[in-house]
């Protein structure tokens, strides 16, 4: 059956559900990469953003607030209108909504590399194979010091740790990741060597459910 993705972000508004608990971790480790990004414009892109809850709140009460450039994709409607009314509620006059999907590098090719780079709610509804390839790819969206967050449920097989691996040997030194204790996988990583050309026209994963 067809997942209905505006419904999936009903767990976020259950306290103690693990989405609620994934939302608060993404969004104290956005503040974190937004309090050290570097002075001046900062870019930022988001995939698969959903109703944008992790960065936009965060957004709205950081005080680097009108040094950002952001592009959040999404390919559902119903999420796209919401977080753009949350955009216009918070006044972000430098945040973009974008409806289209969010695999393809062509979303983003006018905005990286990114001084931070949103993967959240991805890697659990790909193969394997496909996260390996994203990961790859980060190392195109981001900028040289810039920083990905992603998650990842933490369940048997836990794959968190490959994860960790792969961005590794993609050039990318672990900043935080959160253990299996917390029921949730948030990764954060930075970018220590320079990224690499974003090649145009590629699809970077495929969803395994609609």
């Amino acid at each position: 059956m067809t997942k209905d993705w505006l419904s999936w972000h009903d767990d976020y508004d259950r306290p103690g559900s693990a989405l609620a608990a994934r939302l608060a971790e993404v969004r104290e480790q956005v503040r974190a990469a937004l309090d050290r990004a570097p002075a001046g414009p900062l870019r930022v892109v988001s995939a698969c953003a959903g109703q944008g809850r992790d960065l936009i709140p965060v957004l709205a009460a950081h005080p680097r607030r009108d040094d950002v450039t952001a592009r959040l994709v999404e390919l559902d409607p119903r999420n796209v209108a919401l977080a753009e009314d949350a955009v216009r509620a918070a006044g972000l006059t430098g945040v973009q909504v974008v409806a289209g999907d969010a695999a393809v590098t062509d979303a983003y090719a006018d905005l990286v590399p990114a001084h931070l780079v949103l993967v959240c709610g991805v890697f659990g509804n790909v193969s394997d194979p496909d996260i390996r390839a994203t990961v790859g790819h980060c190392a195109a969206l981001c900028a040289s010091g810039g920083t990905v967050i992603w998650t990842r449920h933490r369940g048997e097989p836990d794959l968190v740790p490959t994860i960790c691996d792969w961005f590794a040997q993609e050039g990318f030194a672990q900043v935080a990741v959160s253990t299996p204790a917390d029921r949730v996988g948030v990764g954060v990583h930075r970018l220590v060597g320079e990224p690499r050309p974003l090649p145009r026209g590629v699809t970077m994963f495929r969803f395994l459910t609609d």
